[in-house]
């Protein structure tokens, strides 16, 4: 059995461990953290569960290619369960309440209703919906691997695609925001706004409203610490190990070939190394010289950093009436580490069992922003806690502003910054995502590096924008591309 090293317990990281065993390798998965996820995260204060991870699932439901994936890691299992909230989000508006339907007919109905002058615009958003809705990641096996069980044909699928690859160049070149500008209503256009990032292209609009059209992009009832848990334990009863709370300092590479790595300041030898942690931080850190091969320098120059803040907050009040994903303009804007906020969304977790005390809530908002400075200057100051309480302060006072009876309620507060995620997960400039504006290359980079064998790359830097989907691929990718080299049979 040959030896693989896999540096970071992630989304990946698990998966390409999951299918290494799998296959027959001998598999050891190093975690710096004392539980698995990565950057699939949450945690719990004071009886309050935040969730800093996983919002929704792309392949939650059965009729998706990735959901299969996600059955054979142990993410999902029968025993899931799947909710799809509908509408996916709300958007208050001077009194009237935009719900983002997840079937566009109903949605259609609603904006023309809603607003009549924005007719014509109403039905080009709906066509591309419905356009978009068979557009999937396909699931497929590398060329020349001998696998136990191959992927599923889905020619079908494919040729279901077409009609929306021909729509993701065109609106690759525009901005969200200049889709959403096409619309009279400033309410539609605050509520396309929220979907994704205002800077991404539109494309990424229209792939994430096509996904919840589809049936697909539902959340796991116990959130990223169930999911990552679930892959967790499929990879141990598969006989693979994990070290927690130990970090690669160093991947050792001898004669052109990965050869192991430093953990503890201990040589621990192995026949391959899979880095799931970010990669473009890892190119940088983790080699004796900063890894300059192949699409490395391609990674470095194109990747723009999605960054953001999470506030999460528990109250003690029942708010189980309102919606699970809001949005909403701010009665009085503010500014936050150069960045100015003139609305606000928060995800309302009011009525999942377990996320809070009785006749309790959590709420949690995301602010997208590169703050990254803001906070190492703040660090750096000793003003570190005293901004995040501020912070904090600012976002409970202009929800209060907006939930009555919210004031004086939030018993329990905590603020995940960009320095969190660099600090807990490795995430480069503390992003969780990649950014793409317009004429962004959306094409997967290689897992290998010319030059050094025995070494593969996994993670959502793979594919920009990356995410979960990304990563759990990404690890099935570079396990395949493992097999192929060592002559193993894949699964």
């Amino acid at each position: 059995m040959a030896k693989v090293i896999i540096a970071g317990g992630g989304i990946a990281g698990l998966a390409a461990g999951v299918y290494a065993q799998k296959s027959g390798f001998e598999t050891v998965i190093y975690e710096s953290n004392r539980v698995p996820g990565g950057n699939c995260t949450a945690w719990r204060r004071k009886g309050y569960f935040f969730e800093g991870g996983m919002h929704w699932l792309n392949g939650s439901s059965p009729g998706r290619m990735l959901h299969r994936v996600w059955r054979e890691v142990g993410a999902l299992s029968p025993a899931s369960r799947i909710i799809t909230a509908d509408p996916f989000m709300v958007c208050l508006w001077e009194g009237e309440r935009i719900c983002l339907y997840r079937d566009p007919g109903r949605l259609e109905d609603q904006l023309r209703a809603l607003s009549p002058e924005d007719g014509p615009a109403i039905k080009n958003l709906c066509g591309e919906i419905r356009r978009f809705m068979p557009l999937q990641l396909p699931v497929t096996d590398l060329p020349g691997l001998k696998v136990r069980e191959k992927a599923p044909a889905a020619p079908g699928a494919l040729l279901r695609m077409l009609p929306a690859l021909s729509r993701v160049l065109p609106l690759g070149k525009q901005r969200t925001a200049d889709y959403a500008a096409r619309f009279r209503h400033p309410g539609i256009r605050m509520l396309l706004r929220g979907v994704v990032p205002p800077d991404y292209d539109a494309a990424s609009l229209f792939y994430t409203l096509a996904n919840f059209a589809s049936g697909d992009g539902g959340y796991v009832e116990g959130g990223s610490p169930k999911l990552s848990a679930g892959m967790a334990g499929r990879f141990t009863e598969l006989g693979g190990v994990i070290r927690y709370g130990e970090r690669i300092s160093r991947i050792v590479v001898k004669n052109g070939r990965a050869a192991g790595v430093i953990a503890g300041g201990e040589y621990i030898p192995a026949d391959a190394v899979i880095v799931a942690a970010d990669a473009l931080a890892a190119v940088d850190t983790l080699f004796d010289e900063p890894v300059r091969k192949g699409w490395t320098g391609r990674m470095r120059r194109d990747t723009i950093p999605l960054v953001s803040t999470f506030v999460c907050m528990g109250v003690e009040a029942d708010l189980s009436s309102w919606d699970e994903n809001v949005l909403f303009p701010l009665k009085r804007p503010y500014e936050y580490g150069g960045v100015r906020f003139t609305g606000a969304r928060f995800y309302n977790y009011a009525a999942y069992p377990g996320y809070a005390p009785e006749g309790c809530s959590v709420l949690t908002t995301i602010l997208r922003g590169d703050t990254y400075e803001y906070w190492k200057d703040a660090r750096d100051r000793g003003l570190y806690d005293q901004r995040k309480k501020e912070l904090f302060e600012t976002i409970r006072d202009r929800f209060g502003e907006q939930i009555p009876g919210l004031a004086g309620k939030a018993a329990v507060w905590d603020v995940a910054t960009p320095l969190t995620y660099e600090r807990f997960c490795g995430s480069y400039h503390g992003s969780w995502m990649t950014m793409t504006p317009p004429g962004s290359r959306r094409t997967p980079y290689p897992c290998t590096v010319p030059g050094i064998g025995g070494l593969y790359f996994a993670g959502h830097r793979m594919r920009p924008p990356g995410g979960m989907p990304v990563a759990v691929y990404s690890g099935r990718t570079a396990a395949q591309r493992l097999c192929r080299d060592f002559g193993a049979v894949f699964g």
